[in-house]
């Protein structure tokens, strides 16, 4: 009985994937090479990702007993991508970035791509990260938003299962008998 459990456990833990970093070794490896190849692959995010976009209004006047009126209006969006977010392959971008859509919608798609000097492969969020001191700039739904410093360590990531089947035929020999 002891046995058959573990030979369970076993298999259970054999058949769970890992997740991996997607790299262009990755997509050698496994023949990622067309559009449609990438669409059957399930994309996630490997950090969380912000995008804050702040709109800002306001006016002067004065009101009925000639006090001067200085009116001020915030609004405030932010687009939350958690840690692990399921995300498919929309299409490619001119310089090998790789267009991922997190949700339905015209132009709602982020850019991943592979940093220049980057020895790990992996495809990181695309921004425009020298533009502001507290962000990058990222388009998203045909808006301009900031992506905060923190979603710069996002990545991609892939599920790598490694499955390994064995058959096993036993039979048991009885002997001749003279």
């Amino acid at each position: 009985m002891k046995y058959t459990f573990l030979v369970i456990v076993g298999i259970i833990l054999t058949s769970c994937g890992t997740r991996v970093p997607y790299t262009n070794q990755i997509k050698d490896e496994f023949g990622l090479e067309t559009e449609q190849q990438m669409r059957k692959v399930q994309f996630f995010t490997s950090a969380t990702i912000i995008l804050e976009k702040n709109k800002k209004s306001g006016n002067q006047s004065t009101d009925n007993d000639g006090a001067l009126v200085s009116a001020s209006n915030t609004n405030q969006e932010r687009i939350i991508i958690p840690m692990g977010t399921k995300c498919v392959f929309d299409s490619y971008g001119d310089n090998g970035e790789l267009t991922l859509r997190f949700e339905i919608g015209i132009g709602k798609t982020i850019s991943f791509l592979m940093r220049g000097g980057s020895t790990s492969g992996k495809y990181y969020l695309k921004a425009d990260w020298k533009s502001r001191q507290r962000g990058g700039d990222v388009v998203y739904g045909n808006d301009l938003y900031v992506a905060t410093t923190a979603s710069a360590t996002a990545y991609l990531q892939v599920i790598r299962k490694r499955l390994q089947k064995t058959k096993r035929k036993d039979r048991v020999v009885k002997g001749m008998r003279v």
